[in-house]
């Protein structure tokens, strides 16, 4: 290789460096060195450029000429256009239906608590809150603001919840892939509150990294300066190559781990559906399981559809703004039609997957966890010789299903919306702007507001009598004032459960109820007006709440003034709300003893 291009820094280099050069330029790379300086200046420069080269080479499969190889690939793709569902007709997916909750759903609920012991958890949390305008990491944020609940402590209650409704108790596998930006913050929030109750050994962390920019259809990598790369985001499809090249998923499922679920990093109603869910992956043989939500045509969500041409079969998520026309130039001239319940048969994603382990972990060796990539570059104009910016390659978790096989089967379980998903992403001023345009707002107020929804369902499932807050607007943003339930995950990880523990109870539309406990049974409670109970019982103290009406003052939401939204004195998960809640005499009972306690009229 003539290396005059480099300058005079080839003899200088180090065996191992000349080596990564030469693959690079082989790759068609030498720009990355063209304008290098003599020896002697920059040289710690150039020593930290070639050190993050090597790391990326070795983080990705392949190193970096086989990114550079993949990209070259994607990119003539992309330039020319094509279909990526050529020769593919849509199908409804094989589905299960878990939207009402009957016998059905309990079967699948008690079938799938008996798998807790054998699942292990994958929460999927590189992002910081910066879109919500939160500064910290999102798992910091509280779910809801009664409490200040954050998502990390309620996910880790939920786990804790699943160890205690085992026959053979063992601790759950909870594997979190974090960012460079993440990671540090996640694991501060985690030691400093001694892992929210879990043991340190069952907590893995995942860092992911990041990837080269690519500047042309060529595949040249991006520089934004003369010794340093451009990086971005490789998407969420990277846990499942870190699951693999950590050699992790390969040991758990040694460990008797017979499925993984896959969680968002702020969706609080997640674990609502995770045990039916659980229950229809094991009953139906499912390798790879979406909860999913139904959807509206044309609703921005992406569509579960099962694809079937050109000698395969594939279940997999369509974006919406591929779906519809897809339908129109194969099965149905109309495009993407309501049903008579007014939801399309192509159920929404929202990204929560149920994934069993033996089929995951011999289709990971064979691929090293690289998942089905995609490029998306912006062009200058329509003839696509230029990008308006660097591009890079993606991948999504949700896409195994790419690689599998016939062999394989997919299925999707539907759930109630806000019973299995609430996102949390939007800051006040672009929530209230959605919902003005007819879409869901997605923020920290209808998340929390979701949340108490979901306990409330719980309620109304016991056949408890619920009257319901109307709607109202926060700074534009939909809330409902109540009543306010939270059911915590000691209380209750089923249905079931919560038939057996609350018996003819009626709760007012502004009332508050708060259970944090297994062993807390409710028998003719009544809330009234704004009244709000409040009881946490330790392991081993049993609550018998009886024939009692409650009558306080509970909880008055307040909104924040102007001063308070700009103030630095207030804390920014209030300021993404809009509102707090302030104690006006909630009956508040806390047992901190085991023992037997009845709390009678």
């Amino acid at each position: 290789m003539d290396v005059a291009f480099l300058n005079g820094n080839w003899e200088v280099l180090a065996a191992s460096d000349r080596e990564l050069v030469t693959t690079l330029v082989d790759a068609g790379q030498q720009h990355l060195f063209a304008d290098w300086d003599l020896p002697g200046t920059a040289d710690e420069a150039k020593a930290t450029f070639l050190s993050s080269l090597s790391k990326i080479d070795g983080n990705y499969p392949g190193g970096l000429a086989g990114y550079i190889s993949n990209a070259q690939k994607l990119l003539a793709e992309a330039k020319e256009g094509g279909n990526p569902f050529e020769g593919l007709i849509p199908h409804q997916p094989n589905t299960v239906d878990l939207t009402q909750f009957n016998e059905t759903y309990d079967h699948y609920e008690a079938l799938g608590q008996k798998q807790f012991e054998k699942t292990g958890i994958v929460l999927v949390a590189g992002g910081l809150g910066e879109r919500l305008g939160y500064k910290g990491i999102k798992l910091d944020i509280p779910v809801e603001v009664l409490e200040s609940t954050p998502y990390l402590k309620h996910y880790a209650s939920c786990l804790k919840a699943m160890e205690a409704r085992m026959e053979n108790p063992r601790p759950v596998p909870f594997i979190i892939m974090v960012s460079q930006d993440t990671g540090p913050k996640t694991l501060q929030t985690l030691e400093k509150n001694n892992y929210f109750g879990l043991q340190k050994e069952q907590v893995y962390i995942l860092k992911q990294e990041l990837v080269p920019a690519i500047s042309d259809n060529a595949g040249s990598l991006a520089l934004k300066d003369k010794y340093e790369l451009i990086l971005k985001p490789h998407g969420h499809g990277d846990i499942h190559m870190l699951l693999h090249t950590s050699g992790l998923a390969a040991q758990l499922e040694k460990q008797g781990i017979e499925h993984l679920v896959f969680i968002q990093d702020t969706n609080g109603q997640v674990f609502n559906a995770i045990p039916a869910a659980l229950g229809v992956s094991v009953e139906k043989g499912f390798d790879f399981n979406s909860i999913a939500v139904n959807r509206i045509p044309g609703e921005a969500v992406g569509g579960l559809t099962k694809l079937i041409g050109k000698g395969q079969e594939l279940t997999l998520n369509v974006e919406y703004n591929q779906l519809d026309p897809l339908l129109r130039a194969t099965v149905s001239p109309e495009g993407d039609v309501p049903n008579d319940q007014g939801f399309s048969i192509f159920p929404g994603n929202i990204n929560v997957l149920i994934i069993r382990m033996e089929r995951y972990v011999q289709i990971l060796e064979k691929s090293h966890g690289i998942i089905a990539e995609f490029v998306n570059p912006k062009y200058t104009d329509e003839t696509k010789a230029a990008f308006k910016k660097p591009t890079r390659l993606e991948t999504m978790m949700q896409d195994l299903p790419k690689l599998f096989s016939p062999e394989e089967k997919v299925g999707v379980s539907i759930f109630d919306r806000c019973w299995s998903f609430s996102a949390n992403k939007n800051n006040i001023a672009d929530a209230a702007a959605k919902h003005v345009a007819g879409g869901p707002p997605e923020s920290a107020a209808t998340a929390e507001s979701d949340f108490y929804l979901a306990g409330r369902m719980r309620l109304i499932a016991s056949g408890a009598k619920v009257k319901e807050a109307a709607e109202e607007l926060i700074l534009g943003v939909p809330f409902v004032n109540g009543p306010k339930v939270l059911l915590r995950p000691s209380f209750a990880m089923t249905l079931a459960e919560v038939r057996e523990k609350i018996c003819d109870c009626s709760i007012s539309n502004e009332a508050t109820l708060i259970l944090d406990g297994k062993d807390i049974a409710l028998e003719e409670v009544e809330l009234s007006g704004r009244s709000a109970l409040i009881i946490k019982a330790c392991a081993g103290a049993k609550v018998v709440v009886m024939g009692r009406k409650f009558e306080n003052e509970g909880f008055e939401l307040v909104q924040l003034t102007e001063e308070e939204l700009a103030s630095t004195h207030v804390p920014e998960y209030l300021k993404i709300r809009g509102y707090r809640f302030e104690n006006r005499g909630a009956a508040i009972y806390e047992f901190d003893e085991p023992g037997e306690y009845m709390i009678e009229a």
